[in-house]
């Protein structure tokens, strides 16, 4: 953007905004599907051993070792779960800010909020940026985000309706 023209203060643009977003350490890994697999799995297995140690202290756990392995197994799915979900609304909304024909935008604090309409040079190339940036990654995190609920569900039903 150019700054004489533009009353949004610089770290409050989306263009810049998306910039930020794709140097941050955290969101940047879903920036290619595979990274952000194998950092969802790495997670995963680090909670499931974590909550393998925690069920392990339980009286019950050398009676039915099966059972709490499982139960470790679904549970821990909550970590990556909620990781997807915090990548996904961090990017969907600069993905919002970019297609956005209104920039809001405050100068100093909450009381001061403002409203800038882009001009049309601006608002294609947002809108370029996140058609070809943003929204395959937005696609990704929801493909992931399905699989993995998709696995936590068949957990839940598995311990409702099967006796172990």
């Amino acid at each position: 953007m150019n700054e004489s023209n533009c009353p949004v203060p610089r770290e409050q643009q989306p263009t810049n905004e998306f910039i930020e977003l794709s140097r941050s350490i955290i969101f940047s890994w879903p920036k290619t599907k595979t990274s952000l697999i194998l950092v969802l799995i790495k997670f995963w297995v680090g909670a499931f051993v974590l909550f393998l140690l925690i069920s392990s202290g339980s009286i019950y756990f050398k009676t039915s070792i099966l059972k709490y392995i499982l139960l470790s197994f679904f549970c821990s799915l909550v970590i990556p779960l909620l990781i997807s979900v915090k990548l996904y609304v961090g990017w969907n909304h600069v993905f919002k800010r970019l297609v956005s024909e209104r920039i809001e935008y405050e100068e100093s604090g909450w009381y001061d909020g403002k409203v800038w309409i882009k001009p049309l040079v601006l608002k294609e190339k947002e809108a370029l940026i996140a058609s070809i940036e943003v929204k395959p990654i937005l696609k990704n995190l929801i493909q992931i985000f399905s699989i993995i609920s998709v696995l936590a569900l068949s957990g839940i039903l598995l311990f409702q309706y099967y006796n172990f």
